[in-house]
């Protein structure tokens, strides 16, 4: 079965130009409460400070911190799973990601997923202080952070989990609490990257999520991925795999494009899709729209 999620507005594509924080707060609880009614799988954050537009613009509206955001969703929601689409790892010590991501799950009875990836935007990381770092760097944090945040969910309580890494390394790092969600709280991988990224997610991950491909793109990767499973002796039907589509629709309405495309992903045996969608923010029809076009490609929504 492949179920489908949203990615919630929060502010990275400038959803709240005409609100101030108060009101773009409410929209974000007021969606996600609607996705939860509508039968939605999850609702996902991306992990951005501000709007995602060239550098030159000088005009910011409020954007919400993926984290922070999600604690106060998980206690305002009771069954819709919440998650990062994806966790910058340069941005956060592993151990204090562990730590945050089983509060989370402690908050929400068990619903946090965990969505990690290297990371891509420059300006971004040099704005807020963080050395950007070239992709092989980033791959090797991103390998170290997956090490130190598997033992941690692992190994909740005493001794605690000990990593050294050439970027990371915890010694004896008590997790309590621990994950609430058997066996352990899930990891995402993000990433288009078949070389590293696949084989990270394979070694590590519950769940590989892939960046925008379509279909067809889907249907040629999909063999690697399973060698990127069977490399290392692991069944690849263990490892869950998911696409995040930059879906652009805002009208209210059937759309035969759009359940032609979910259709063809739950022929190819997807966990999930998950689907940007702008004008959330502005129009409770057009979840609505999108609730009935996955249903009616087949996928699964339980309200």
């Amino acid at each position: 079965m492949t179920a489908v999620g949203i990615a919630l507005p929060q502010g990275a594509f400038d959803e709240f130009q005409d609100r101030g924080q108060a009101e773009a707060w409410e929209s974000v609880v007021s969606v996600t409460r609607q996705a939860e009614e509508l039968g939605f799988d999850s609702a996902w954050m991306v992990d951005h400070f501000y709007g995602l537009r060239d550098v030159s613009i000088t005009e910011y509206f409020p954007v919400f911190e993926a984290c922070i955001a999600l604690a106060g969703l998980a206690a305002l929601t009771k069954r819709i799973r919440l998650g990062t689409l994806v966790l910058c790892s340069p941005l956060r010590n592993p151990a204090l990601v562990a730590k945050m991501f089983c509060t989370l799950d402690a908050i929400s009875n068990g619903r946090i997923d965990l969505g990690i990836g290297a990371g891509w935007k420059r300006d971004e990381l040099e704005a807020y202080g963080y050395p950007f770092r070239p992709i092989r760097n980033r791959l090797d944090g991103l390998k170290d952070q997956l090490e130190i945040i598997s033992r941690m969910f692992a190994t909740p309580g005493p001794p605690g989990a000990s990593y050294s890494g050439p970027t990371a390394h915890v010694e004896e790092a008590v997790n309590l609490p621990g994950p609430v969600h058997e066996p352990r709280l899930p990891i995402m991988v993000g990433g288009n990257g078949q070389n590293v990224t696949w084989r990270l997610a394979a070694r590590y991950a519950d769940e590989l999520n892939l960046d925008n491909l379509s279909p067809s793109e889907l249907a040629s990767a999909m063999p690697i991925i399973r060698q990127r499973c069977e490399e290392i002796g692991r069944d690849p039907d263990t490892l869950r795999v998911s696409v995040v589509r930059w879906w652009t629709g805002t009208e209210p309405g059937p759309s035969a494009e759009l359940q032609a495309e979910l259709a063809a992903y739950r022929e190819l045996g997807l966990a999930r899709v998950v689907v940007p969608v702008r004008k959330l923010a502005s129009s409770e029809a057009v979840l609505v729209r999108l609730a009935a076009d996955a249903r009616s490609a087949g996928l699964t929504l339980t309200p």
